[in-house]
This record gives structure tokens, C-alpha cells and sequence, in this order.
């Protein structure tokens, strides 16, 4: 009963979302709220579950406020001017070069293995050029989440590190194989970056785009504007990304301390302090109001046991006289799983359960590892609204959830498809 609670739950989501019948934030927290009560869960034990959710996802959510917050005054500010106008004198307004440099850049910038941040500082540099060339945005977010996924194979991600710890191996044993899985990743995503660039090519054609500071601006954003603080800006930016990646503060506080210290140094009068907050009020809300649904819809998820019923019921679902499939089916289903388990609900509870089923069938049990990483919470971190990144992306894309999924979702299930080949090809898995 549980488990199909839970896949309604999933299900029921996305088909609102996709169709647009409700808001994201709406559906977040509704429809796991009803499925709870059917469930036969009571208000106080539903409140519990959401407050337990909420305070899971509490500091990411403070993260990204003022990360938006923050980022949102470099723009301001004009910290990036240069590296915009650098981009476009390059590609001097050719979309397919825009888009391919964008999943270029994306993949290069990923090497740390850190969503949030990767979003924070591609979507920086290239969404203002996206506008001002008019490319669909939606390409934006899809080719930002395509291009994140393969490079989140890398040991030192979360999701490796998860799988590392549940299966007591090493980060070679996981990771090596899986290397030319991840190489053909990489390829596909530059091959659907290469389409998507025609596309756009054959639609808006190559203009003769210049940029030059404050050109196409109005008279607020001269006001903001701070030439003479570039050098300031651009080295407390660059601590802030370092700190961030050496993980030497937490990411919340590092976050507060640095969108204040931004505000001051470039804004000294409050009533200009005030106008940037105003300014960027609506992102900030939008991108945290979806943090701490998520937490709503996670938190009953779990509290309820219905992810633990699911990860029960894939597992029975598969016949004893097809054990050799385990490894392919699981990584066949890896990206599609990241619509349904959370990282931790995936990693600590179905991988276990299928690892240990395939020990019974005298198969590799790191094989199941390799293949769980194909897709689940690394190609598909990105679209799955179960996890806070998700929304950073679409919140600073200035795109919709349901969009972004109906644009990206097959091609990222394609990245799977084709790294699964790979993995099986070369070895990492086997039929």
C-alpha cells in the first residue's frame, strides 16, 4: 500500500507539473500532504514529517537565497561585463557556438563535482548573453543539467561519495571503470550541444551582435553599475568560489557573510542597499519558497517509509531467472529512479538491497555501483525536483519545472542510454 502511495505520490506530481494544472510549489505540498492522509497518517504525525523535511533542507535553502542574492549584486555591479563581452566578441552572435561553449564551460567548471555552484557561476556568465541574443533559455537549463551529468560521475561528488560508502570500496574501484562510460557521456552531450546550436542557428540566423558596457542598459542599471570596484569584486569572488569548493566554511555562513560584505563595500547608503534587495526580491523568494516545499514533499516521503517501500517493491520486481540483467537494468533505470529516491533514500536503500541480491546471483556487487551512477542523481540530479539544485538552475534560467523536464528529460535519459552502452561495451558492467 505504501509503495503505491509512493509511486502516485511521484506520478501524480509530475503529471501536474508538466500539464500545468498546478503550481510547483502547490503540487510540492499538496499532493504529498493527501497521499499522507490516505496513507492513514495523522496531522500532527504529517506536521512532524514536514518539519523534519523542512529543517533537512533549511540550510540549502538559506544557501541559495543569498547565493541569488549575491551573484544577483555581481551582476549589478558588472563584475562580469568583461568575461560577457570576451564570450560574445568569440562567437560574435552565433547561437551554436553559444550553446556548445555553454556545455564546454559547464563541464570544465564541474570538475569540483558541486551542482550549486556550477549553476551559479555558468548561469551567471552566459544567461545575460542568452537574452540579449534571444535563444530560448530553455536550452540554457537543458544544456546546463546535460552537461553537469557525466562530470558528476567524478569521485568527490556527493552522490560517489554515497555510493563509495554504501558499497565499502574505494573510489578507483567505482570510478575507473566507468571512465569511458563517462568520455561517451561527454560526447553525447556535445553532439545534442552541436543540434540544439543549429536549431537555434536555423531560427534567430548569426547577428552581428557588439556589447559594450552600459550600452543596452537602463537608467537604474547605470546607477548599479561600479566600474571602479571591479578589482575588489572579482577578489572577493574568487575567495568566495574557492572557499566554497575547499569547503572551508560552510556554505549557508559563507554565503550571509559574503552577500553583506558585497552590499556594503558597492552599495554604502541603505536606501541603495535597499533597491538591490527589492531588485532581486522575487528570485530570491521564487528559488527558496520551492527549497523548503521540496522539504515538504521529501520530508513525507521518507517519514512516511513510502521511499523504503518503493526501493522493496523495484527490487521484487525483478525475475530470479534474469539476475545477469541486475547491473543493465539498473543502470537503464538510473535516471528515471532520480524522479523517485532521493540520493540518500537511493544510495542507502535500494542500492544495499540490489547489491546484496546480485552477491546471491555470483554477480560483482560494485557492478550494481557502476551502474546506479550511470544516471541516478548524477544525469538526473538535475531535473528531479527532489533535489534543491534543481531549482537553482530553473530559478536562475528564469524557466518553468514542467518546461525544463518536457525539454531536457529524453535527452538526459539518452546520456544514460548511452553510457550504459559504453559501460557494457568496455566492461565496467556486464549482461
Amino acid at each position: 500500500m505504501l509503495s503505491l502511495l509512493g509511486f502516485a505520490t511521484i506520478g501524480v506530481f509530475l503529471i501536474l507539473i508538466i500539464t500545468k494544472r498546478l503550481s510547483v510549489i502547490t503540487a510540492l505540498v499538496l499532493v504529498p500532504v493527501i497521499m499522507g492522509l490516505l496513507a492513514g497518517f495523522g496531522p500532527k504525525e504529517l506536521g512532524e514529517m514536514v518539519l523534519a523535511g523542512i529543517k533537512q533542507v533549511a540550510p540549502t535553502g538559506i544557501l541559495l537565497m543569498f547565493a541569488v542574492l549575491y551573484f544577483g549584486t555581481m551582476l549589478d555591479v558588472g563584475l562580469f561585463d568583461p568575461v560577457i563581452a570576451a564570450i560574445i566578441r568569440y562567437v560574435k552572435g552565433d547561437p551554436l557556438k553559444v550553446i556548445v561553449g555553454t556545455a564546454i564551460l559547464t563541464m570544465i567548471v564541474h570538475l569540483d563535482g558541486d551542482g550549486t555552484a556550477t549553476f551559479m557561476i555558468v548561469m551567471s556568465a552566459f544567461l545575460p548573453i542568452y537574452k540579449q541574443l534571444n535563444i530560448n533559455r530553455l536550452m540554457l537549463s537543458g544544456i546546463v543539467a546535460l552537461s553537469v551529468g557525466p562530470m558528476h560521475l567524478v569521485p568527490w561528488s556527493g552522490t560517489s561519495a554515497r555510493a563509495i560508502s554504501t558499497l565499502k570500496t574505494d573510489a578507483t574501484q567505482l570510478f575507473n571503470p566507468n571512465i569511458p562510460a563517462i568520455i561517451a557521456g561527454v560526447i553525447w552531450v556535445l553532439f545534442v550541444a552541436y543540434w540544439f546550436g543549429l536549431k537555434e542557428r536555423k531560427r534567430l540566423g548569426v547577428s552581428d551582435l557588439r556589447y559594450v558596457h552600459h550600452e543596452n542598459l537602463t537608467d537604474e542599471q547605470r546607477q548599479f553599475r561600479r566600474p571602479k570596484l571591479f578589482w575588489i569584486n572579482a577578489v572577493l569572488t574568487i575567495a568566495l568560489i574557492t572557499t566554497l569548493m575547499k569547503g572551508w566554511v560552510p556554505a549557508a555562513a559563507l554565503f550571509i557573510v559574503a552577500s553583506v560584505v558585497a552590499l556594503l563595500i558597492n552599495y554604502p547608503k541603505l536606501a541603495d542597499q535597499q533597491k538591490v534587495v527589492r531588485s532581486h526580491g522575487n528570485n530570491i523568494f521564487m528559488v527558496s519558497s520551492m527549497i523548503f516545499a521540496a522539504g515538504v514533499f521529501s520530508g513525507i516521503l521518507t517519514g512516511s517509509h513510502m521511499i523504503d517501500a518503493m526501493a522493496t517493491s523495484v527490487v521484487s520486481l525483478i525475475p530470479q531467472q534474469h539476475a545477469n540483467w541486475l547491473p543493465t537494468l539498473t543502470a537503464i533505470t538510473s535516471m528515471p529512479a532520480s524522479l523517485l529516491f532521493t540520493p540518500d533514500a537511493y544510495y542507502f536503500g535500494v542500492v544495499p538491497i540490489l547489491s546484496q541480491t546480485a552477491t546471491q546471483f555470483g554477480i560483482d556487487p560494485l557492478e550494481i555501483g557502476r551502474a546506479a551512477l550511470l544516471g541516478q542523481m548524477t544525469v538526473g540530479f538535475p531535473v528531479s525536483p527532489l533535489t534543491a539544485s534543481t531549482f537553482l538552475l530553473i530559478g536562475l534560467a528564469e524557466v518553468d519545472l514542467g518546461d525544463h523536464q518536457k525539454f531536457i528529460l529524453k535527452w538526459a535519459f539518452g546520456t544514460t542510454l548511452v553510457m550504459t552502452l559504453a559501460a557494457l561495451l568496455t566492461g565496467s558492467i556486464h549482461l
